[in-house]
């Protein structure tokens, strides 16, 4: 049987954040991805933007990784040419209720350390002459990214280090070692790989994945949810230079409009939470029929949205770790101190904004699997 020092399942943008970071770190260390080129699951299908961290509660893991990782993704393209654009971005309010909203955001910008700015409804149409409000939030240190550009790079990093994805390798459980033991991850065709480390990155299918560790205590696996969000692409140039977000309701942010680096835009995601147990069945086509809400929700902020402009584009689905009508819970990065299991991290719920916080969630898994075993 083959022995590494770290195994990552995985390929996705966290899971070669990790695995780099380990690589750096010194560890030889394998990702093990199911299909046949990093970045198929959940990065392939995200909005590239790069978060600023207003959204999150203070002290939560998602406020800190998100401003840590933003401020080490813009370092990180800027050094390896990545594409990437920091745009900002406008939150705007239509009435009373949201500004008070607005405010509320504004307040927890302060504590998260982000930068923002207010503005009147005339300050805001200087500088996006298409927009409705009654006042914006502008949030310059948002921006956008080529996520696959990213993740190449994140490879070469880890290349560079030592390290390796072996693709066609799709875990399907593992045994977890005692008292310092090596743990054996098994892969569909039956090969099996040692190793002192292993982190699950899997996303849509870490818990699902995490139950068939034996060893591990069923009690710290959550059970997954999965909420499509669905984007329809602009026919025709943008008018807008700004990302552009409704004030936030609840814990969805509403219909938004991104811009890719070519200047193309695109709204969405919408919510729909799907009625399905495995991430094998879920169905990522994009109807065409749920664009209607979308011309009614856009056109508060952008009335001048043309009649039939929106086309389906392409659809993501979150990884949740909580229901319809629950709370959302922070990331869960649950290492040896939480389940006991030395040298085995679980990476649980990593949603928004598990892009822009990825090089800091790699950070924070090679620190915990270095901390003492309280």
């Amino acid at each position: 049987m083959d022995q590494v020092d770290a195994v990552v399942i995985g390929a996705g943008a966290v899971g070669l954040s990790v695995a780099r970071a380990l690589a750096q770190a010194g560890c030889e260390t394998i990702v093990l991805e199911a299909q046949s080129a990093i970045g198929q699951g959940v990065s392939s299908r995200n909005s590239e933007v790069i978060h600023a961290g207003l959204y999150y509660a203070p002290g939560s893991l998602k406020a800190r990784l998100c401003v840590r990782g933003k401020a080490l993704l813009y370092e990180f393209c800027e050094a390896r040419g990545v594409g990437h654009r920091r745009c900002g971005k406008l939150t705007v309010a239509q009435d009373e209720a949201e500004v008070a909203a607005l405010h509320s955001l504004q307040d927890r910008a302060a504590a998260n350390g982000v930068p923002v700015q207010w503005l009147e409804a005339a300050q805001a149409r200087e500088l996006e002459p298409a927009l409705r409000c009654v006042a914006a939030l502008l949030s310059p240190s948002t921006g956008i990214v080529d996520s696959h550009g990213f993740m190449l790079a994140l490879q070469g990093d880890l290349e560079s280090a030592g390290g390796m994805v072996a693709f066609g390798s799709q875990v399907v459980g593992a045994v977890l070692g005692r008292d310092g033991e090596s743990h054996v991850v098994v892969t569909a065709d039956g090969t099996e790989l040692a190793a002192r480390v292993v982190v699950n990155s899997a996303s849509l299918r870490a818990c699902e994945l995490a139950r068939k560790f034996t060893g591990l205590d069923p009690r710290f696996v959550p059970r997954e949810y999965f909420a499509k969000g669905n984007y329809y692409a602009l026919t025709g140039r943008s008018p807008f230079g700004h990302l552009i977000y409704p004030a936030p309701a609840d814990a969805w942010l509403g219909v938004h409009l991104t811009l890719d680096l070519g200047g193309q835009a695109k709204f969405g995601p919408d919510i729909e939470w799907l009625d399905v147990a495995r991430a094998e069945d879920i169905d990522y086509a994009v109807d065409p029929r749920r664009a209607e809400g979308f011309y009614e929700e856009v056109r508060r902020y952008w009335p001048a949205l043309p009649d039939g402009a929106l086309q389906p584009s392409y659809s993501g689905v979150r990884p949740k770790i909580h229901g319809l009508q629950e709370k959302a819970p922070d990331f869960r990065i649950d290492g040896p101190q939480l389940h006991g299991v030395a040298g085995l991290v679980n990476l649980f719920g990593i949603e928004s904004p598990g892009l822009t916080s990825a090089l800091a969630i790699g950070e924070r898994v090679a620190a915990l699997l270095e901390e003492p075993r309280r």
